[in-house]
């Protein structure tokens, strides 16, 4: 097996300047880099990331947590992390948590366990304290989507109490007073802030709260449409249906129009995220925005800032909503 000597022998240059070469060191000129990169394609050599990060304490290697996979809202929140951080010549290791306390601790300690030099965590069932005691140690950590204000500069997040009073408010300017609510799972506190923020809004229109037109949901379509049949089914008036992300908005509108409902004559309807599909279809959802992928992009920021020293590198953690008006939504006649 080829090392990093046979390399140093075959280029006609030291070991530092091999080693510079490995690490992207900008000091080298191209000339003397291309001979090196040449000398390694002719040996075979393939630097050993596991040595190499014993020796400098560092694997240029960050893990991201995420709730899950699949779907059209973390894709993009992933995809900024890995453009930030790969720019920077660093490496993402992604783990998913599944909103489940116990596969979320999991993730974490194997994620730690391959010597990530920081974690970036999308993370949902654990407790405050946990994540308290958890940045207290020698991993720097940040979190995305989770405010806690003990530990507020690791925290990058969306004023989403703020998000659900501007969904609800649209509703009641267009003089609606018969509105449900289609809640996610109520044990992320994301979802209940949106709530706080549905219900501030009601409360300025002097509306009451009717507990029976909210219902909890899952934040997936087939949730959102299963929500929408059970409301149907209450016989009780509905003008408009605030949903607590685009997802379960997409589903309860299919099951309206199933039934012959128009949407937004007969009901409208406003999600929450502003992810692409809702655009696309008739009617175009309103919606008020989850920018997660500047969240996410923030969040690698944060790791160059504080675990790569790159100083220069500018880190904002508050995000606000913004209310996106289409077709779905529609003045009362």
């Amino acid at each position: 097996m080829a090392t990093i000597y046979d390399v140093s022998v075959m280029a006609g240059v030291s070991l530092a300047t091999v080693s510079r070469v490995m690490n992207n060191n900008t000091k080298v000129s191209d000339k003397t880099k291309q001979k090196v990169l040449d000398a390694m394609q002719s040996l075979g050599y393939r630097p050993n990331t596991i040595a190499q990060s014993l020796a400098s304490n560092c694997s240029n290697s960050v893990g991201v947590l995420v709730s899950q996979l699949d779907g059209p809202f973390y894709g993009p929140m992933m995809t900024e992390i890995e453009t930030v951080l790969r720019s920077a010549n660093k490496h993402v290791i992604i783990a998913a948590g599944h909103s489940d306390e116990a596969q979320e601790k999991d993730s974490v300690e194997f994620l730690m366990s391959r010597g990530c030099d920081a974690l970036i965590l999308d993370i949902e069932a654990v407790s405050d304290e946990y994540l308290i005691e958890l940045s207290k140690g020698s991993t720097p950590i940040v979190f995305i989507n989770r405010y806690i204000d003990s530990i507020k500069e690791r925290c990058v997040y969306l004023e989403n109490e703020q998000g659900g009073f501007m969904a609800t408010n649209h509703i009641l300017s267009l003089g609606h007073k018969d509105i449900a609510y289609i809640s996610g799972p109520l044990f992320k506190l994301d979802v209940r802030d949106r709530l706080k923020g549905h219900q501030r809004a009601l409360k300025q229109y002097n509306i009451d709260f009717d507990d029976s037109l909210c219902i909890e949901s899952d934040f997936k379509e087939a949730g959102g449409s299963e929500a929408m049949e059970h409301l149907l089914s209450l016989n009780k008036p509905i003008t408009a249906v605030v949903c607590a992300n685009d997802q379960m908005a997409s589903g309860a509108i299919s099951v309206c129009l199933e039934q012959g409902l128009r949407v937004p004559e007969d009901i409208s309807f406003i999600g929450y995220d502003n992810i692409p599909f809702p655009q696309y279809i008739s009617p175009k959802l309103s919606t008020v925005s989850n920018p997660i992928h500047e969240m996410g992009k923030m969040a690698a920021r944060w790791v160059l800032q504080n675990v790569y020293n790159d100083k220069e590198t500018v880190v904002e953690s508050s995000f606000l909503p913004e209310l996106f008006i289409r077709t779905s939504t529609k003045a009362i006649d």
